[in-house]
């Protein structure tokens, strides 16, 4: 199939208008294109502009691309007239999959056939989502982290019936867009990213459930200490960096004996009541009044500042 250079894509379409499509929305408009927006229902679109407005403030300091504006967003909740004209749809519909199953079957006769689909869905596989698409081969996951318009990372799969010519596009497509594409090579539950990230989670909520930590030290302990070193190089490169001129050769003569210890939990503890409660009243403690919208704020604008610090030094986006 061929398909168009991704230099030349104009218009990209975004289903579901929640806080992951209207972030795609914002992301995509940021870099130049004309974006339609399908929605459900019309009464959704005060709030998608509400997070592209929000998202706006942050996509401005770190730089828009030529021509970029609010002003090319068009909003309709007819499917057929928003993916008519596209050059590559992004499907953020509800993690639902009879849902995404039968949207995915009306997409398959309604997007033009030389058009990519791409599944924003966090933890359902394509195999599943395209089981009833009568073009499933150009469908693919390409999974963002929230917020969309600042985290360049997207985890990239194919299903069983994916065309891997598909998926190499819409990898070169989103590098193009300005976003950090990771191409799995097989389907794996919760991706990479998001397991990594249970996996600390599930250790946090031990640590608090045994009394070794409360929600408050183990914030400290991440923002004040992996946390920004991640940023700019992972567990595997920090390692690597920590064994000085040995490298990770010295690390694992070093350091390898140590992961035979008991210090982690593998297996997720229950979310009893009180655990329940520890960590919903600590949150509350720690947020100190501010609202959702002011923790938000608050946290997209310390992400554009690590966007810039990315930019500096030649990263990411």
């Amino acid at each position: 199939m061929a398909r168009k250079e991704v230099t030349d894509v104009r218009r990209v379409t975004c289903l579901g208008a929640g806080p992951i499509g209207g972030g795609w929305a914002a992301h995509f408009l940021a870099r130049g294109y004309d974006v339609t927006v399908y929605m459900h229902d019309a009464g959704e679109e005060a709030a998608l502009r509400r997070i592209i407005d929000t998202a706006w403030k942050c996509l401005e300091q770190i730089g828009l691309a030529p021509g970029a504006t609010r002003d090319r967003l068009t909003c309709t909740t007819d499917l057929a007239k928003a993916v008519a004209n596209a050059d590559f749809v992004q499907e953020s519909v509800p993690e639902v999959l009879a849902v995404k199953q039968a949207v995915y079957e009306q997409l398959g006769r309604l997007v033009p056939a030389d058009v990519v689909i791409a599944s924003s869905t966090s933890g359902l596989s394509m195999s599943d989502i395209q089981a009833r698409c009568p073009t499933p081969e150009r469908t693919v996951v390409a999974h963002p982290f929230n917020p969309p318009y600042l985290l360049p990372l997207v985890e990239m799969v194919g299903g069983k019936k994916t065309d891997p010519a598909a998926l190499a596009w819409a990898a070169d497509f989103y590098k193009h867009a300005g976003k950090a594409p990771l191409v799995m090579t097989r389907e794996v539950p919760g991706f990479v990213a998001t397991r990594l990230q249970e996996a600390v989670w599930r250790e946090a909520l031990h640590m608090i459930e045994n009394g070794e930590a409360t929600p408050e030290q183990i914030d400290i302990a991440m923002v004040n200490g992996p946390g920004p070193r991640w940023a700019f190089a992972g567990p595997c490169m920090t390692y690597h960096i920590g064994g000085g001129e040995g490298g990770m050769e010295y690390c694992l003569d070093v350091f390898g004996p140590a992961l035979k210890f008991p210090w982690t939990r593998l297996v997720a503890p229950e979310l009893t009541p009180e655990l329940r409660k520890t960590l919903i009243d600590s949150s509350a403690e720690m947020a100190e009044g501010r609202s959702f919208s002011d923790l938000t704020e608050e946290r997209d604008q310390g992400l554009v500042e690590i966007a810039k610090a990315w930019q500096k030094i030649g990263k990411f986006i």
